[in-house]
């Protein structure tokens, strides 16, 4: 009689789930990933006692220059652009165990000459200095573990900037970092996961994190999808007896499950605006929203130029240096006539307006207007009859005779 079950040889094992298999090769390929940028980016023993140094603005002293204190951090200015400012943090640590000095900042110009300033316990009587890049208006960490002078005991670090620049530079603090693996990904994840507010570019695009980021969370994922599909290409090719044949759908699951990684991050941004939203609006008139908007500014010298002008329809043109306050100012002035350049940084022609038309100026430089003869032009052209109806802040009316 012939056996009715299989022999043993001849079963086949059923192929692991392909969820399974997605979720065990991408936290792999995620964990080989985490190895390699660390090995890359630790400066620091990868085992230290020692912890991150953080100087709030409260905590830095300025010289050769001026300082106002911020609710965004400390706004410096230069006395001239001979003499540099010094932003000093009065401080004593192992140069070992900080091998990298940062410095938040925002608003930098690139063209300026900055270095990071010290002094260590051998040479107590000499400064040294290492020259530091500038990007996006950030000064970049100085990476000071090579620098043979970084050595002992450092007493007292700075920040030098030397240069012309009109606009003040916003230093938020700075940081003794000791660049251990801990750190580093504490830094990365802060990173991706610092709330992003809505801005003007936000209905388009959104950063995911801090607006600058030596990793981005979508890159990151990105190449961890990758490593992790080569992974499975090779044993699905090599090890089937571990993964299975070849099945597009893994390489589906790990995309879906980064995808809805990204996403998870973004809803819960979101959950923090809509919170912020809610405190800033929630409860309030329509008149007192726009009073709390980021267009306040704005939206309350409009106001007053409101009931200088008469009941629509009447022709209103426009000018600012800034197209958001173009946009913005022509939009509170609807619904009367309204001229404006969205996109560019214009005036109307002088032959172009008429009397009883009406000029608002909101931060507009080339604008000049003689009280004594109400004769008003601009960009050089020649002069026209106006009355200057409401000055404010950088902003005025006019009306043209």
């Amino acid at each position: 009689m012939e056996p009715t079950a299989p022999r043993d040889a001849e079963r086949v094992s059923a192929p692991p789930r392909a969820s399974r298999v997605a979720l065990w090769i991408f936290l792999a390929s995620a964990v080989l990933c985490t190895l390699v940028y660390l090995a890359a980016t630790v400066q620091g023993p990868w085992f230290s006692s020692a912890r991150t140094l953080h100087w709030t603005p409260g905590e830095l002293s300025v010289t050769e220059g001026t300082a106002q204190p911020r609710p965004d951090g400390l706004a410096v200015r230069a006395s001239d652009s001979i003499h540099p400012v010094r932003i000093a943090v009065s401080t004593s640590l192992r140069a070992s165990d900080y091998p990298v000095i940062a410095w938040e900042t925002s608003g930098v110009p690139d063209d300026l000459e900055v270095a990071v300033l010290w002094q260590n316990e051998y040479e107590p009587g000499r400064v040294f200095n290492q020259r530091l890049d500038v990007e996006a208006g950030r000064v970049q960490p100085a990476s000071l573990a090579q620098n043979s002078k970084w050595i002992g005991r450092i007493n007292g670090i700075a920040l030098a900037v030397r240069g012309n620049f009109l606009e003040p530079i916003v230093v938020r603090g700075a940081s003794a970092k000791t660049m251990s693996p801990r750190e580093v990904l504490g830094d990365r994840v802060g990173e991706w996961l610092k709330f992003e507010p809505w801005n003007g570019s936000s209905i388009n695009t959104l950063i995911g994190g801090a607006d600058t980021q030596d990793l981005p969370m979508s890159f990151t994922f990105a190449v961890v999808v990758a490593l992790a599909a080569l992974i499975y290409f090779a044993l699905a090719r090599w090890r089937p007896r571990w993964v299975g044949g070849w099945r597009p759908i893994v390489i589906g699951a790990m995309f879906l499950g980064a995808w809805v990684a990204l996403d998870a991050r973004w809803v819960w941004n979101l959950a923090r605006q809509v919170d912020v939203t809610a405190q800033l609006y929630a409860g309030k008139s329509w008149h007192e929203r726009h009073l709390a908007a980021d267009d306040r500014a704005v939206f309350a010298f409009i106001e007053k130029v409101r009931e200088k002008l008469p009941p629509p329809p009447a022709r209103v043109f426009v000018v600012a240096d800034e197209h958001y306050f173009r946009d913005r100012s022509a939009y509170h002035l609807y619904p009367y006539n309204v001229f404006f350049d969205p996109w560019r940084n214009t005036m109307p022609p002088a032959s172009a307006v008429r009397p009883g038309d009406f000029l608002v100026v909101y931060q507009r430089r080339g604008v000049q207007y003689d009280a004594a003869q109400q004769r008003l032009r601009w960009d050089g052209g020649a002069p026209i009859a106006a009355e200057l109806l409401l000055t404010d802040t950088g902003a005025a009316m006019f009306r043209i005779l």
